[in-house]
């Protein structure tokens, strides 16, 4: 019985320095402010002073605003499966890739909707939560690179053998 303690104790040290990477900081960073901030950031204010968040997608009957939410969320998603892909590197850094593209797609429906829905939504004052995909672009991009420095770090370990 104490053995198996014993080993339940060293994976869960090694589950715990393998968090501390700093590819998974940025990882859970990046996870925190799209999934997260998405509900105290609004992205707008409309021009009767309502602040619009991107929770609130669901209560129109517009696709492209829920559209929005299922980006933030998807974003979010992905990330957090990157952070526990520490072993296989190669996948975790495809994962980045594709959180990046979901949120440059996000920041184009953003925008698009910050600058060009007269019709539909009057967009009288931007909020700070269009900043969001920015920020998790950044802090997947710096995982990424954390993350194909440690690969050719294994590599060369490895040529060196």
């Amino acid at each position: 019985m104490f053995r198996t303690l014993k080993i339940k104790c060293i994976f869960a040290i090694h589950q715990f320095i393998m968090i501390q990477r700093i590819q998974t900081i940025y990882l859970l960073l990046a996870t925190l402010f799209s999934g997260g901030l998405i509900f105290f950031l609004n992205l707008w204010v409309t021009e009767e002073g309502n602040k619009y968040f991107a929770t609130d997608s669901f209560n129109t009957d517009s696709m492209l605003l829920k559209l929005i939410t299922l980006l933030f969320l998807v974003s979010s998603l992905i990330t957090l499966i990157a952070v526990f892909q520490y072993k296989k590197r190669q996948l975790q850094f495809v994962l980045g890739r594709l959180s990046i593209l979901i949120n440059f797609i996000l920041l184009g429906v953003l925008v698009y909707f910050a600058q060009n829905l007269s019709g539909e939504m009057e967009v009288s004052e931007k909020g700070i939560g269009l900043l969001i995909p920015i920020l998790t672009i950044l802090l997947v991009v710096m995982a990424n690179k954390a993350i194909k420095k440690d690969e050719e770090l294994v590599k060369s370990v490895d040529r060196l053998r």
